[in-house]
């Protein structure tokens, strides 16, 4: 990891305290940009950039959801997965109160709340991935397998194209 980048967030302390190898990769933020903006920058296939997403059910109890950067996510697959009625994104404000982070900065690592984690079971398939490390502008990259060895997530298919 280059020491002049490093930034300490809850989710690299997580990540640190669980010795996980990963790298840095700061990039230039862009309102709105998503995985895109990251994919273009790095020159790396979006498909390899996951997203991290803070939903809900009904319920209202939050939960976290993680999709290919190119893909979207079958909210009425999801659902039916998970045995209830409804799932949907949660406001900002909400998903800020549940992890700790900012939008465009949210990762799984870390989070102020523990929350039941759905993973893109086809994520485990890439060699390595870019997923957010805390703060906007800002991923790290890893072996997908360590997301499952650290978060359990449950395995889903639920991605769209």
């Amino acid at each position: 990891m280059s020491k002049d980048r490093t930034y300490v967030t809850p989710a690299v302390r997580f990540l640190r305290e669980r010795e996980v190898e990963f790298s840095e990769h700061p990039y230039q933020y862009v309102e709105h940009g998503g995985t895109a903006t990251f994919a273009k920058q790095y020159h790396v296939d979006e498909h390899m950039v996951v997203k991290t997403l803070i939903m809900e059910d009904e319920g209202k109890r939050p939960f976290v959801v993680l999709m290919h950067g190119d893909r979207e996510v079958s909210t009425k697959e999801l659902a039916r997965v998970m045995r209830v009625k409804k799932v949907g994104p949660c406001t900002p404000e909400t998903a800020q109160k549940h992890s700790g982070y900012m939008v465009g900065g949210t990762s799984p690592f870390g989070t102020r709340k523990a929350m039941p984690v759905y993973m893109e079971e086809t994520i485990l398939a890439l060699p390595k991935i870019y997923i957010n490390g805390g703060r906007r502008g800002y991923l790290i990259a890893m072996d997908p397998h360590d997301i499952a060895k650290t978060l359990q997530p449950k395995l889903v298919r639920v991605g769209i194209e």
